[in-house]
């Protein structure tokens, strides 16, 4: 949450004098995190309606930007990999776990299992359906944004480098095009997390291991966990920068499901798991999880630093709370 509501703040000023202002950029991303938050406690089915039509709408615009960056093309595909600058697969697949809370959305839907119609049937449709547009849209995106945007403007750009490289390709119209686009797709994710992960944070509280008050719930609306989950997204908006959102989120999530695929494929049997489908898993999100450390020992190791210290942190916390109960 703290990553979408950075990335969506950092467009929400893009074109204006105040992008680089860190402090407005931090405000703008708590302001959004606390509209989500009171939506998601007015109703789930008005959630419900808000998110399908944020997503509808920004599937539309990110096909349309993503052919319009296509057409107006600065060069080949083949050409840039031929005089581009050099890469390796082993970079490519550290930037695949840096950038791997990305996917999060797939994990997330598990959540409303007991506020989904015919979950059996929903979630494998929902899971594989957007499996395929998601892959088209990230490519298409992507090599658009890459065959038009010179790579030294994405670097200087960063988040915001899209909507930077637009506006010199296409003019204001695609700029304004890109930014809603990327307001549109931070705005449902924000959404869309604050409502699983609440779940999640109620359903392990129902459990004893969060305190009960966080179980509670009104309307059948979590509404004590939709409250922790955005006050703990606003804390890490504030305590660092995108990068360090995004790759503590990352390293975070990857260790996740590297512990719920081991445990599936602890209990492959009951849940009809394939076992190579799940060996496999296990496998690509453990060298994953060794990757980004990796990455972080050589080139940041500041950032492992702060990683280190939240992980400690909640680990401290947890024992203390545990300590408590018992």
């Amino acid at each position: 949450m703290a990553l979408y509501a950075y990335t969506f703040a950092s467009y929400a000023i893009s074109g204006s004098a105040y992008a680089d202002n860190d402090l407005l950029r931090k405000a703008i991303a708590g302001g959004v995190i606390l509209v989500f938050t009171l939506i998601n406690v007015w109703s789930v089915s008005g959630m419900g309606k808000i998110e399908d039509l944020l997503v509808y709408t920004k599937v539309v615009i990110l096909i349309i930007i993503s052919f319009v960056l296509i057409n107006n093309s600065q060069t080949t595909l083949p050409t840039l990999l031929s005089e581009g600058p050099d890469f390796n697969v082993f970079s490519i697949l550290i930037v695949a776990s840096i950038t791997f809370v990305s996917y999060e959305g797939f994990q997330l839907v598990i959540n409303a299992t007991n506020e989904m119609e015919k979950p059996e049937i929903n979630i494998p449709r929902a899971i594989y359906s957007a499996l395929v547009i998601v892959i088209l849209l990230y490519v298409f995106i992507a090599v658009g944004g890459i065959l038009t945007i010179p790579f030294e403007d994405i670097v200087r750009d960063k988040e915001y480098a899209l909507a930077s490289g637009a506006d010199k390709v296409l003019g204001h119209r695609g700029t304004d095009l890109v930014i809603l686009g990327a307001l549109l797709a931070t705005s449902s994710a924000i959404s869309g997390t604050l409502f699983g992960a609440s779940r999640q944070m109620s359903a392990i509280a129902q459990d004893g291991y969060f305190p009960k008050k966080l179980a509670k719930r009104i309307n059948n609306i979590p509404v004590y966990a939709i409250i922790s989950m955005a006050l703990l997204a606003f804390i890490f908006v504030l305590s660092g920068s995108l990068q360090v959102i995004l790759e503590f989120g990352s390293f975070t999530f990857l260790l996740v499901s590297l512990l719920m695929a081991y445990a599936n494929f602890k209990i492959r049997k009951s849940t009809k798991s394939s076992t190579i489908v799940t060996m496999v898993s296990v496998t690509v999100l453990a060298a994953g999880t060794v990757l980004i450390l990796y990455h972080e020992f050589v080139r940041q190791p500041k950032q492992l630093i702060f990683i280190a210290i939240i992980y400690s942190l909640l680990t401290l916390s947890a024992w203390i709370y545990s300590r408590v109960k018992l």
